[in-house]
């Protein structure tokens, strides 16, 4: 909105499209789940709702916000319903961290560029489908009419949720409020968090979450010397300085984190350039093919005794490493009541299902 800024003062005018411009409407119900940034955990917040749904025996079906890189015309429409699909497509590792998780899991996801066309080939998926859920990207409100909306916060931006277009918009439109994180944020955060989602949305219903971690070979990161890889639009225009690669780092006493920056090359150089404030940790930035070999060549050239990978899919199938490796996983756990599995069950009353 800075820019707008610039705009009206140099006297010209624009348009700013809202919801009742822009959503199209489904067959299907439809969730959406957004957030306030990118980051805050709405995929896992997905995952979670498609969990639920799936074991009441319903068929869902993602829908992911725009994200292809190429042939565009090629990317009218694509579906994603196996790990060879994500090559069929040539996916960057971008798009990999959002489709595969979905993938692995058993439920199918569309994305693409012809969002119209998306939504009606999702609501004749050869699979079956009952609800269409929206896995919203990291600047937009849903591009379907949701039936019910769910947008993910983050207690270690707290304050960022009234301070970020079109991230406020999620939160003042939302049924349901996610405070992520509380594991690992501290109480002031989480409590400024509460004060501003009630300014913001009295309505709401605020489920409390955390991303609890779990590790592949958690003794590949005690007392050793690590380099941390996470995702990369989280550190980058999400501005976050911690994730789940450095929690893990924390959590089981790694001797040092060590600084991937003096060992970067080519557009990673650029990308540590263009966003200082990333700091020791490494951004898994794989937006082409010259992008994934700079990737490579970085955590190859890092001196260190293993790497932790941050990231949602296994990066070492994408990346050649020649260190050991270890993953962290991450899932939304509600604490306490409200959860989502009654806001399921309040939905599928509503909805007839």
């Amino acid at each position: 909105m800075g820019v707008s800024a610039v705009v009206n003062a140099a006297g010209a005018g624009f348009k700013l499209l809202g919801p009742n411009d822009t959503m199209i409407k489904s067959t299907k119900p439809v969730i959406a789940v957004g957030a306030v940034r990118t980051g805050c955990g709405k995929s896992q917040t997905s995952r979670r709702v498609i969990e639920i749904l799936m074991e009441k025996g319903l068929k869902v079906v993602a829908i992911r916000h725009p994200m292809p890189y190429g042939d565009l015309a090629k990317q009218r429409v694509q579906r994603f319903a196996t790990l060879k699909d994500l090559e069929d497509h040539r996916c960057t590792i971008e798009e990999m961290e959002e489709y595969e998780p979905h993938v692995v899991r058993g439920n199918v996801i569309y994305a693409g560029v012809d969002y119209e066309a998306i939504l009606r080939a999702a609501e004749k998926d050869p699979d079956g489908c009952d609800v269409i859920l929206w896995d919203g990207g990291n600047n937009d409100f849903s591009f379907y009419r949701p039936d019910l909306t769910i947008t993910v916060t983050d207690p270690h931006r707290a304050g960022h949720e009234l301070n970020y277009y079109p991230g406020e918009v999620n939160l003042r439109m939302a049924d349901v409020v996610v405070i992520n994180k509380m594991d690992s944020a501290d109480g002031s955060d989480i409590e400024l968090l509460r004060k501003n989602i009630r300014m913001a949305n009295s309505k709401a219903t605020v489920i409390d979450g955390a991303s609890p971690i779990r590790i592949d070979h958690p003794e590949l990161i005690t007392g050793k010397r690590v380099l941390v890889v996470e995702d990369g639009p989280t550190l980058t225009h999400g501005e976050m300085k911690i994730g789940a690669g450095m929690v893990a780092a924390q959590k089981f006493g790694a001797a040092e984190i060590v600084d991937p920056r003096p060992y970067a090359v080519g557009k990673l150089k650029g990308t540590f350039e263009l966003y200082p404030e990333i700091g020791v940790l490494l951004p898994a930035m794989g937006y082409g093919n010259e992008q994934v070999r700079d990737l490579e060549k970085t955590i190859n050239a890092t001196p260190c005794d293993a790497v932790i990978i941050g990231t949602p899919i296994d990066l070492s199938r994408v990346v050649k490493i020649n260190k050991p490796v270890t993953r962290v996983h991450y899932d939304l756990q509600e604490i306490g009541q409200p959860d989502l599995n009654e806001v399921m069950d309040h939905f599928l009353k509503k909805m007839g299902l």
